[in-house]
């Protein structure tokens, strides 16, 4: 497999670092060599998370250059936007909840307010593919991640890797009444 970059963008709180990892273990479940890093700094403050993962052959490195990632995840509408504009290369693939964590800049009534329609338009500008993950019917928001996962395996985002193999790696992650809860997110995602 050639080289296949995704970027993960959020806010602090979110569960930007579980995703992260199934991703990445998922990668390695599927036999697919693949490397990671995260920002975490402003994880306690609210503020940006960052996780790039980049995988397959003559991976050096696990930044990712601006405008080269293949895939960008967003778990929130401004933080999409965001990863849109500055990581995702043209042609890329967009998947997005729909969940605005307002910065500090909107609610002080500086800026405004990224919506879905702002996201529809840069991607088709932009030439992007964008999945809307509607995450209404989650009842913890500190699970919402999995419904990305499984919105990553159901389309098969990620060349090689399966569901079998984002389920080992939730088993490897989570044990117990966590692992139930949040495989149920990922299934229902998934189907």
């Amino acid at each position: 497999m050639k080289s296949y970059n995704i970027y993960i963008t959020g806010v602090g709180g979110q569960g930007i670092g579980l995703l992260s990892q199934a991703l990445l273990r998922g990668i390695d479940n599927a036999g697919i060599n693949a490397i990671a890093v995260d920002t975490h700094g402003l994880a306690q403050r609210g503020g940006i998370v960052v996780s790039s993962i980049r995988c397959g052959e003559k991976i050096h490195s696990p930044l990712i250059m601006n405008h080269c990632a293949d895939l960008v995840l967003g778990m929130e509408l401004h933080e999409a936007l965001r990863g849109l504009g500055i990581a995702l290369r043209k042609g890329g693939t967009l998947v997005y909840m729909d969940v605005s964590w307002q910065p500090l800049p909107v609610r002080l009534g500086q800026a405004t307010e990224i919506t879905v329609k702002d996201i529809q338009t840069a991607c088709k500008d932009s030439g992007v593919t964008a999945i809307k993950v509607d995450t209404r019917s989650i009842t913890d928001s500190r699970m919402q991640n999995m419904a990305l996962l499984g919105t990553v395996a159901k389309h098969g985002l990620i060349p090689g890797v399966s569901k079998k193999d984002y389920n080992m790696a939730l088993k490897d992650l989570l044990t117990e009444e966590m692992l139930k809860n949040n495989r149920k997110i990922f299934d229902g995602y998934c189907a």
